[in-house]
């Protein structure tokens, strides 16, 4: 096994870290950003132009350099970088794109600090705790490391050992994001309709969530729970006795990673039963459990000799409150109906977007939505699919006063990745396909208008409404045309030709007065320089008065043309 390299090249990994010497780290790093993006606004900064093409390589670059940045800024900067990959409300697609690839590739710490970690936390050494103890570690993350394991009893097991000083690390980034944070929603571009602030406290909320291993545990438990009844479905136990906040012990279950594909195929292991179970257990975690895990990246996931599913990590989860699913429930209607109405409605209620004073732009964005993708077929051969569909929604969200609080983001950056995931195991894999068939039993379930059961009731009332439709069809018709006039998604265009003529003779009499002056001026300057004995200079203004002149003349034969088309 190869050894990781050392942290120690790091400044941020240093026990008596200078708080000045990070403040002038981290402030560099914003400032050049700022020039940046100053840099950015300017045409003259864009040899070839500021073209559309132009601007998205620009921002290609300027968002790799970002992601350069914040891994070499540390532990704090990688994960507010992985939170920020899921506020497209906040960053352009390509930012959103190349955030959503910070990985945790920090190199390890040595095993001195783990052993001092481990008897800090414990009161006993490493030989008293275990049998067996790997010094060289299986892995190194942002904020802790892993080391394979055997317990006293003979359990298999891996120790998670949080990195050392991340704490007092977190706090002084924290107080220098918190600055960050005020100038940013005092800025007059950048902190309109921005709650910089709100951020600010969700990051920081998410990363003391994560540093905290019990709670770590803890999840791991109520993951465990959920999928008790199934086996394909395998998470690591947690041993309580050998936790405590910096170190989390949990069994070992070892597996093939689950985008190592030759090494699946060479195991005998079906990849398209494997991404049919990934589908199937996140879409439970989301519509059945409302607890899911919100980091489902390939490292996260592995898949036992047996071809379960097994998954790592549970620092960062999201959770969906009975109130919140029943909101969505909503918006799952509106979507079904194709009602953007009710769609944006929603949404509203959840938060996920702020009211503006003309709501119709958003509402037609909506729309626009719904009829393009509802209206594809959700087969393997269509273009529609999760991926797509998310960076539409970034696009809309960074464009129009689209707010995707972290719960939702989170859910659409796992299903995006999941997809990836399925085709990549399977080419023929569709998510959409999978998800369908959940959807529509939980909206059945709640007295969806997608129900299809045989009750006679709903039978009448649905053939009520279709007859009522019929017979009811041009007024209400009339009455939905004067609604999108109330609402301005219909704008009534009146054109008078006659209108048209005059101002096209207007502007043209205009334009003619204007060579008229010019050619007078240019003329009057040419006598008086022949008058002066320059000739040359003389000449070249007889030369632009003549343009001038045969510029008038071509106004003349406009005005005519006009004349005889009307």
């Amino acid at each position: 096994m190869s050894v990781l390299p050392s942290d120690s090249a790091y400044r941020w990994s240093r026990e008596n870290y200078s708080t000045t010497r990070r403040q002038v780290d981290i402030w560099q790093a914003v400032l050049t950003l700022l020039l940046y993006l100053w840099l950015d606004g300017k045409k003259w900064s864009y040899p070839g132009g500021k073209t559309d093409e132009a601007r998205s390589r620009r921002r290609r670059s300027r968002a790799i350099w970002l992601r350069e940045t914040l891994l070499n800024l540390g532990p704090t900067f990688i994960k507010v970088g992985q939170l920020f990959s899921t506020r497209a409300d906040l960053f352009p697609a390509e930012y959103v794109e190349e955030l959503s690839k910070l990985q945790d590739k920090v190199p390890a710490f040595s095993y001195d600090r783990v052993e001092a970690i481990i008897e800090a936390e414990f009161g006993k050494t490493i030989p008293e705790l275990y049998q067996f103890f790997d010094p060289t570690p299986l892995a190194a993350a942002s904020l802790g490391q892993v080391h394979r394991a055997q317990l006293k009893t003979g359990e298999e097991v891996v120790v998670k050992i949080q990195r050392p000083g991340l704490r007092k690390l977190f706090e002084i980034d924290l107080a220098i994001l918190r600055q960050i944070a005020n100038r940013y929603q005092n800025h007059p571009k950048w902190g309109k309709g921005r709650d910089w602030i709100g951020i600010y406290d969700e990051c920081r909320r998410i990363l003391y969530e994560e540093v905290d291993y019990l709670n770590e545990g803890r999840n791991a438990d109520t993951f465990r729970r959920n999928f008790r009844d199934d086996p394909q479905v395998i998470v690591p136990r947690i041993y309580w006795r050998y936790t405590s906040p910096r170190v989390l012990t949990l069994e070992y279950a070892p597996g093939i990673k689950v985008n190592h594909y030759e090494a699946l195929e060479v195991a005998g292991l079906d990849r398209k039963e494997i991404a049919h179970i990934g589908a199937r257990t996140y879409l439970q975690q989301i519509l059945t459990n409302g607890f899911f895990h919100a980091d489902p990246h390939p490292g996260n996931l592995a898949v036992s000799p047996d071809g379960g599913l097994i998954f790592y990590d549970f620092g960062m989860m999201g959770q969906i409150q009975p109130v919140t699913r029943s909101k969505l429930m909503r918006t799952f209607f509106g979507v079904a109906q194709k009602d953007a109405d009710e769609v944006v409605q929603s949404l509203v209620d959840l938060g996920a977007l702020v009211p503006t004073g003309d709501m119709g732009p958003v509402r037609r964005s909506v729309q626009y939505m719904l009829d393009n993708f509802m209206d594809q077929p959700f087969n393997a051969h269509t273009d529609v699919s999760i991926a797509s569909i998310s960076d539409d929604l970034y696009e809309l969200a960074y464009d129009q006063p689209f707010r995707f609080p972290a719960t939702f983001t989170f859910v659409l950056r796992a299903f995006s990745t999941l997809e990836g995931l399925g085709k990549g195991l399977d080419p023929d894999f569709n998510f959409m396909e999978v998800a369908k068939p959940f959807a529509t039993e939980m909206m059945s379930g709640n007295g969806s208008p997608l129900e299809t059961g045989g009750d006679i009731i709903s039978q009448i009332g649905r053939q009520a409404a279709q007859v009522s439709n019929t017979a009811l069809g041009l007024p209400r018709r009339i009455d939905d045309t004067i609604d999108k006039l109330e609402r301005g998604d219909i704008r009534i265009r009146v054109r008078s030709q006659e209108t048209d003529r005059l101002l096209r003779r207007l502007g043209s009499v205009n334009m003619g007065t204007n060579y008229v002056l010019l050619a007078g001026s240019f003329v009057l300057s040419a006598t008086l320089l022949l008058i002066s004995g320059k000739g040359w200079l003389a000449l070249g203004m007889g030369v632009l008065a003549a343009v001038a002149v045969g510029a008038f003349i071509r106004v003349l034969l406009r005005i005519n043309r006009t004349e005889q088309m009307f």
